[in-house]
């Protein structure tokens, strides 16, 4: 017979275990930014370095986090450093493959399970690359940004409808078959690094996961009910 002895602690630290093996998500609501201080190639892919001011003392080694939205795993940390790896498939479809030493970047640790969730459930998974098209005031010190992305994208992007940039969750204003739009506050240019975009600044761009799930089981559906028939 098994005897099992399990102190507050015991399980709270089980409890925390367990929460850290969820935290696999994000929000798109951006913790703060931080700058590169280094970049290697190491075998096609790439090391980086990123210097922070926050208080994430919390991570470890193996943890995730969201560097301008791509989901990336802590290899090395210091208590104001931390050094992430990009494979050659990230490089290929994010921004990270243009990154320089002294840029800055937008960070997110990721959720854990009971968290408040303030913008949307993103993955970290980027789905291609957008570029600004336009800039300009919103009637106020917000501003509206055009974006264009391939148009194989914009069927799951809808008005008022969810998209993350750069790892920052917004809401969609208007769309049309090459590009959408979005109003970015002052706060979030304030707070991330939208403070930079100019026209032809290149985002990561991660369309709301939920839409491609209900078109493929829409396609599922719809290709059971022709074989029935």
């Amino acid at each position: 017979m098994l005897s099992v002895n399990l102190t507050r602690s015991s399980l709270k630290n089980k409890q925390s275990v367990i929460m850290r093996g969820q935290k696999d998500m994000f929000s798109g609501i951006v913790e703060t930014t931080g700058k590169v201080t280094k970049i290697t190639m190491v075998n096609g892919c790439q090391e980086v370095t990123i210097a922070h001011s926050a208080d994430f003392q919390d991570l470890i080694v193996g943890d995730s986090i969201a560097v301008n939205g791509v989901c990336l795993t802590i290899t090395t940390f210091t208590h104001n450093t931390f050094t992430v790896t990009a494979v050659p498939e990230t490089l290929r479809c994010t921004n990270l493959n243009h990154i320089q030493t002294n840029d800055s970047v937008n960070l997110e640790r990721s959720i854990q399970m009971g968290g408040r969730l303030g913008g949307h459930l993103v993955q970290g998974h980027v789905d291609d690359i957008g570029t600004i098209l336009e800039m300009s005031p919103d009637n106020s010190n917000a501003l509206l940004a055009k974006i264009h992305v391939p148009e194989r994208l914009m069927r799951y992007i809808v008005q008022k409808g969810y998209i993350t940039l750069d790892g920052m969750s917004m809401t969609v204003v208007e769309t049309s078959p090459i590009w959408f739009s979005v109003t970015i506050i002052p706060h979030t240019q304030h707070a991330s690094i939208a403070q930079h975009y100019h026209i032809g600044s290149a985002i990561n761009i991660e369309v709301d996961i939920l839409s491609k799930y209900i078109e493929k089981l829409l396609g599922v559906t719809r290709h059971a009910t022709t074989s029935l028939h």
